[in-house]
């Protein structure tokens, strides 16, 4: 795959109008320009207010869900609210169990078994539901491929109505109520929220019909700013509302599964980093790796101590996670180099009862590391499971739908979906996948570095990270402000960890600055001491000893043009 610089064409005129007019400095006027953001749309981007969020009767359906709520707490009905067991399906189950619970209603959740159930409705889950009593069941972040199961509950008397976020079929269950923002004839004016963003819009959609405060559903936005940055939605628009006012939440949370977890993880600063590398990956251990109930258990615990016991069993799980992660990584690894995968355009590696928890984490950090579309394979027996990353530009989702006729079944999104197919069928699917992504246009499988200014020394204060912070909270489609130096002298190189990393000293006249390279320990040939290169970075705050200092992140780097 083939990298390309794209510098973003920048108004001058327009920096020096929204310095004035928003008053704010030149280097956070660029940066806004560079967002392609019309002038009505910056204030609401710079100031992303509860009071912005779309009323949730505009999503299909949602009238019939709460509709059919209230009549379940009328009769007396007992409800299982039935999740996906990532953080997103997590913090969708935590938030509308304990709401409705505390409405008043009968509530039980259940959370199928990654390895032996899988992901989403299954008969037998239905069926053991029925016989505990339960007359409705109302899923979250899963259930819009629900087809065969919905009709299944429909013929034991068991009412299911559905909240999902996942792309549709063709065929949608006859369910009671589908809420979801990307049902074909959905007009709803935001349609990519999380699955936990359609259960918060549930909630406020019967605070609304019920005239109840509405602090009753913005009380849980922290769980929600956790569950909406950990799936990996564009934080733009409504979500971006969620997780702003989220995270500011989440600092003074009153949840003591969030507050015994972050204890746990050593959290101090609360920004979607630490959610998505510190709070999201021990939440997720406990789907991948054991019983995703624990999670559950946390978020719900009601005192310190219980919700501490939740939080060291997570933080034990991902250490677990971790390990096995690398072994599988290193496996599949050593798969790539003896086939030579890496001189495919993508790449179908399976392995024998590798663990199915962890082989979405490998993908990613394969496809990342090779940037192309890697699909990890689980097999024992007759069937495989897996999971598959592809680099953005190209639909993933599509892409396996061509296989169809080879898989048994498959979903997801545009850049990760989960499969299972008969391993017999493996190798067949390898070659149908690569002609597939082999017949897509070159151009899709460019690596474009998007940079949204050029920088030089006098930009470089600590009140850059404040222009920076301006446009946070980060994460897709609102990527941290990527900058370009250009002529930087190198005063220094080195490997890291292994030789995983590189680590430089660059200089311009006077002015010096520490950058990172992570993963990019591979490269250390490709410079020498006294080279002038350019650099694609983003700017970070670097505390040691008590001093305060700037420090490059790198993405990329070419030598200069002399």
């Amino acid at each position: 795959m083939n990298k390309i610089w794209k510098i973003k064409d920048i108004d001058s005129e327009k920096v020096q109008e929204y310095t004035e007019k928003f008053k704010i400095s030149e280097v956070a006027a660029k940066l806004l320009l560079a967002k392609d953001l019309t002038e009505d749309k910056i204030d609401e981007y710079l100031n992303p207010s509860i009071d912005k969020l779309y009323d949730p009767y505009l999503l299909n359906d949602m009238d019939v869900l709460v509709d059919r709520i209230i009549l379940a707490k009328t009769r007396k009905e007992k409800v299982a609210i039935y999740g996906d067991y990532d953080v997103d399906g997590i913090t969708s189950i935590t938030l509308i169990y304990t709401f409705l619970r505390d409405l008043g209603l009968d509530m039980v959740y259940y959370l199928p078994d990654r390895i032996e159930e899988g992901y989403g409705l299954n008969t037998e889950a239905l069926k053991k539901l029925k016989d505990e009593g339960v007359s409705l069941v109302i899923t979250v972040d899963c259930g819009i491929s629900a087809v065969s199961e919905v009709e299944y509950a429909k013929s034991i008397g068991l009412d299911v109505c559905i909240t999902d976020h996942h792309e549709c079929s063709d065929t949608l269950p006859k369910a009671i109520s589908i809420v979801n923002p990307k049902r074909p004839d959905s007009t709803y004016p935001f349609n990519s929220l999380a699955g936990v963003g359609v259960t918060f819009k549930v909630l406020s959609a019967i605070v609304k019909r019920l005239g109840l405060d509405e602090n009753e559903y913005l009380k849980y936005l922290d769980i929600a700013a956790v569950g909406t940055i950990a799936d990996i939605v564009p934080l733009v628009g409504e979500n971006r509302i969620i997780t702003a006012n989220g995270l500011e939440m989440l600092a003074k949370t009153k949840n003591e599964g969030l507050k015994a977890l972050m204890k746990v993880a050593r959290i101090e600063k609360v920004d979607s980093d630490n959610v998505s590398f510190g709070i999201a990956p021990r939440i997720n251990a406990s789907g991948r790796m054991a019983d995703a109930t624990v999670a559950v258990k946390m978020l719900l615990a009601e005192n310190e101590m219980e919700a501490y016991k939740y939080a060291k069993v997570l933080d034990s799980q991902n250490t677990k996670r971790q390990e096995v992660e690398k072994g599988i990584y290193n496996e599949a690894i050593e798969q790539i180099e003896i086939a030579g995968l890496d001189k495919r355009k993508s790449m179908v590696i399976a392995g024998e009862k590798w663990h199915q928890g962890v082989i979405g984490i490998v993908a990613s950090k394969l496809t990342e590391k090779y940037l192309k579309p890697v699909i990890l394979l689980a097999y024992d027996g007759e069937m495989a499971k897996g999971s598959g990353r592809i680099p953005a530009g190209i639909s993933l989702y599509d892409a396996l739908s061509e296989c169809s006729d080879l898989l048994t079944t498959f979903g997801g999104h545009e850049l990760a979906a989960g499969l299972t197919l008969e391993t017999k069928n493996i190798e067949a699917f390898r070659e149908k996948f690569e002609q597939i992504i082999t017949s897509m246009k070159e151009e899709d499988f460019v690596r474009v570095i998007d940079i949204d200014t050029e920088i030089t020394k006098k930009d470089i204060t600590l009140s850059i990270l404040e222009d920076i912070n301006l446009l946070a909270p980060f994460g897709q489609k609102n990527k941290k402000p990527m900058f370009m130096y250009k002529n930087l002298k190198v005063t220094s190189v080195s490997t890291l960890k292994e030789d995983k990393h590189l680590k430089f000293r660059l200089s311009d006249g006077d002015f010096y600055v520490d950058a990172v390279f992570f993963g990019a320990g591979n490269r250390r040939d490709e410079v020498t001491l006294g080279d002038k290169i350019d650099v694609a970075v983003n700017i970070s705050l670097n505390e040691f000893q008590g001093r305060k200092s700037i420090q490059f992140l790198m993405s990329d780097f070419k030598k200069s043009m002399m």
